[in-house]
């Protein structure tokens, strides 16, 4: 639920122009659509992708988000490492594991985790204001049943958890990247949703859900052409009960906006 698109086009320029700034120091030209990212930015630390889907921003902190960052982090939050992670070690049971990507601020994360409390909860983001947040969030419910990971959603799936482990994957209101040349930084892409079919169990679910209705279509497109994926609806579907709405979400619909659902399952077999 990371919205960043008011960032999109100042973070895309800053990009081009530190491309543009290597290329005047290396002489060495980009190929077309890989980005040079140096090791030493924040970019790199969160994420060595060619093309990424979010633009890091600094982002302000408020003091409780920083001091619950600082206390609950390190019980909370699990490191990345390129090495697959024993999810059931990591919340010390077993029960079935939810991955969400890109949580924002933590409110719709921290409701549902506390709506189901026997379903665990990895939520991923990269902008630290929300990990913050949903930090402070964790605290007051006394949610233990959620952990947090700061980095790339990709890089997590691909790198530390195991095929088939997953129960369900969240993808709420992830960027939309309006712009038709931006398209390919949508985190919807053939390859990312063939990588999260292959993390489902079978049986397991895909929900994303979007308010701009291009990218609505877009998924839906990409997603039906996934073969392990199987749309629970003919088309859209209505909102899950566990996709709680939050008060700008509804807001938006008391005004006329739409909001647009999609479920698909992972095939068994």
């Amino acid at each position: 639920m990371s919205e960043i698109g008011k960032d999109a086009a100042g973070g895309v320029a800053a990009v081009d122009a530190a491309v543009q700034e290597s290329v005047t120091r290396t002489g060495i030209e980009p190929v077309a659509g890989v980005e040079i990212i140096g090791r030493d930015s924040p970019e790199h630390r969160f994420s060595s992708r060619s093309i990424r889907s979010f633009v890091l921003r600094q982002g302000r902190m408020s003091e409780a988000q920083q001091r619950y960052l600082d206390d609950m982090l390190p019980k909370v939050g699990i490191d990345y490492r390129a090495a697959p992670l024993d999810l059931d070690a990591a919340f010390g049971r077993q029960a079935p594991k939810i991955l969400e990507i890109g949580f924002g601020m933590g409110e719709t994360t921290a409701r549902i985790a506390a709506a189901m409390p026997d379903h665990d909860f990895l939520g991923i983001e990269v902008h630290t204001p929300g990990v913050g947040a949903l930090c402070k969030l964790i605290a007051e419910g006394d949610l233990s049943n959620l952990r947090i990971v700061q980095h790339d959603a990709v890089e997590v799936m691909r790198d530390m958890i195991a095929d088939g482990a997953l129960a369900g994957v969240h993808l709420f209101f992830p960027d939309p990247w309006r712009k038709k040349r931006h398209f390919k930084r949508r985190i919807v892409q053939p390859d990312f949703v063939a990588l999260v079919a292959q993390k489902l169990a079978p049986g397991g679910y895909f929900h994303c859900a979007t308010d701009w209705e291009d990218y609505a279509h877009w998924m839906l497109e990409i997603i039906s052409a996934e073969p392990q994926l199987q749309n629970t609806a003919d088309g859209f579907a209505p909102r899950p009960a566990h996709r709680l709405l939050t008060k700008f979400e509804n807001r938006g619909l008391k005004l006329g906006h739409g909001v647009w659902d999609l479920v698909f399952r992972r095939r068994a077999g």
